[in-house]
């Protein structure tokens, strides 16, 4: 049974993924959210990967899944007025400052090097922090970090709804 209070109007982005499971385990949590994953090439693992599938479950099939060949053709095929939220360890502006809109794509680099430092400088790109009590942790795991941005964003649009109907 389908919950429309969740239909979600976001797009994930990973740009050149490495570790099959974290995939696997966001294409499941895209399919519970009805957000689309892009995927940007090269991935660190071949898509097919039991692992993938392991972890995404027999929800696999049923992800609505965007590949891309480089970082240059998504940027190709999305539309430019298509708001995107880059999330990096590097960014200043806490998510929980930032407004989220319906329609935004929400884009994660790799586990290893996050997203290429040229693309996160280009102006009017906005790039949000996860925020962390200790700064001994580097860095979260990608599905985990996901999952925290993706429902921070539902949240926030699901308040407004039930701020413009009461």
């Amino acid at each position: 049974m389908k919950n429309e209070s969740l239909a979600v109007p976001f797009h994930i982005v990973l740009v050149c993924p490495e570790i099959p499971p974290n995939t696997g385990n966001i294409g499941r949590l895209c399919v519970a959210t009805g957000a689309p994953l892009h995927l940007v090439d090269p991935l660190g693992f071949d898509i097919s990967d039991p692992q993938v599938k392991r972890a995404g479950l027999d929800y696999w099939q049923h992800l609505s899944l965007v590949r891309h060949k480089n970082l240059e053709q998504y940027l190709t095929d999305t539309p430019s007025e298509v708001p995107q939220v880059l999330l990096t360890k590097k960014a200043e502006q806490s998510l929980y400052d930032h407004q989220f809109e319906a329609g935004t794509h929400l884009v994660f680099g790799n586990e290893t090097s996050g997203l290429p430092e040229g693309f996160m400088a280009e102006k009017g790109r906005v790039r949000l922090r996860i925020p962390m009590v200790d700064d001994r942790v580097r860095s979260l795991n990608l599905s985990t970090a996901v999952g925290i941005v993706l429902y921070e964003a539902i949240r926030q649009l699901n308040s407004g709804k039930q701020d413009q109907a009461g």
